[in-house]
């Protein structure tokens, strides 16, 4: 026979309420999901290649290799390296030699740099990167926008005429501490950051690095001395229209 109680609520209906209740509470893993979502985001940002995985099930001698041939890829494509490589790359080292030694030379000149100076980072990184890197398709190198933002920036405090020296210790000092952060942005895998760059900001920016770099070639163009070592229009233009007349009296 049903048991009802004072309220008139049956013992089959109170098995019904707590079977439900009990049902409820244990379906809803919303704190726990939440939190595996948040965690495979972060890795899928910071580990998309997941490195660890290489290190599943080794020995721990293994680990050890797979670790230094993680930090230094050379150890890894070293060994199967072969001669018919061996003479492809010296042919694309030829032809590459031919253009980036004449670009260093002049990216150091943008910088207000001695031209050797281009000459160091035309084949020294390079080198680096092939110890360290793992891409056989990477250029590696200095750029315009690089070289004239250092230019402009370390004019504003130094002449690069009248001590010239100071501005050399001065240039290395500041690339020591770029390479410094972009070993830091590499060792801490942020170059997710790139992805939150618009492709409009990306055209822009280089559209403006390619307007930059033909205004501050007026100075070779109309043999300017006296050139302004700031980097917008205005200025530039204002400059060139100062020595305009040393500019037709020399023609």
């Amino acid at each position: 026979m049903e048991r009802v109680d004072e309220h008139g609520t049956s013992s089959e209906d109170l098995e019904k309420a707590a079977m439900f209740y009990k049902v409820t509470v244990k379906d809803r893993p919303f704190d726990e999901s939440k939190t595996a979502g948040l965690r495979n985001a972060v890795k899928e940002i910071l580990f998309p290649d997941d490195p660890f995985r290489r290190f599943k099930n080794q020995t721990r001698r293994r680990k050890w290799v797979i670790g230094l041939q993680y930090a230094f890829p050379i150890l890894e494509w070293l060994p199967t390296y072969s001669f018919a490589l061996f003479k492809s790359d010296i042919i694309s080292g030829i032809t590459i030699a031919s253009l980036a030694i004449p670009q260093g030379i002049s990216y150091a000149k943008l910088a207000n740099l001695p031209p050797v100076m281009g000459l160091y980072s035309s084949f020294v990184p390079p080198l680096i990167y092939a110890i360290l890197g793992s891409s056989k398709d990477l250029a590696v190198g200095t750029i315009a926008s690089v070289s004239i933002l250092l230019g402009s920036m370390l004019s504003h405090e130094v002449s690069p005429i009248h001590n010239p020296e100071l501005y050399v210790r001065l240039a290395m000092t500041a690339t020591f501490f770029a390479g410094v952060f972009q070993a830091s942005l590499g060792i801490f895998r942020l170059g997710f950051i790139i992805d939150l760059l618009s492709h409009a900001t990306i055209v822009g920016f280089m559209a403006g690095v390619a307007t930059v770099v033909s205004l501050q070639q007026l100075k070779g163009i109309f043999g300017l001395w006296h050139f302004t070592a700031k980097t917008d229009i205005v200025s530039i233009v204002r400059s060139v229209s100062k020595q305009a007349d040393k500019v037709f009296l020399d023609q």
